[in-house]
């Protein structure tokens, strides 16, 4: 069965409460079971994993090779400061859609640069919540464009 992993970054166990006129009321939790019924929809496991610390945002995604064919990451601030991040996705060669539940490039200017955008997939920004259903099936999709050409 394919695994996903979901990384969320710095700040986002404080979804629903963080301010909701700009992330919305949804909680972490809520997002995390609204993943998981899709992802049965769908036929494949999801691992979720959330994190304030980059050092373990690290540890996450080498951990992640070997184990889960691709990962929906939402860095939250590290997308616009961490170039070790970046090396870490190039580094274990496993699909990453970039996630923002909100529009990045409609913010403040230092938001709109992602370093993460340079190694990802793709990237998927703006839609709150439904972001991370809508990257489960981007994922989906390219994993299975991939194994169509033999990646």
């Amino acid at each position: 069965m394919t695994s996903l992993l979901i990384l969320n970054g710095p700040n986002l166990n404080l979804l629903g409460t963080r301010q909701p006129e700009v992330y919305g009321a949804t909680t972490l939790a809520d997002i995390e079971a609204a993943c998981t019924a899709h992802a049965k929809t769908r036929g494949i496991s999801i691992a979720f994993a959330q994190t304030n610390h980059e050092g373990e945002m690290l540890d996450l995604i080498h951990a992640a090779k070997g184990t889960h064919k691709g990962i929906i990451l939402n860095a939250g601030a590290y997308t616009h400061t961490s170039v070790a991040l970046m090396d870490a996705i190039q580094s274990v060669e496993i699909p990453v859609i970039e996630l923002h539940l909100s529009n990045i490039h409609a913010r403040e200017a230092f938001r709109q640069k992602s370093f993460i955008a340079q190694v990802a997939v793709g990237q998927i920004c703006g839609f709150g919540a439904i972001g991370y259903t809508l990257a489960i099936d981007a994922i989906i999709d390219h994993l299975g464009k991939k194994s169509a050409v033999g990646a």
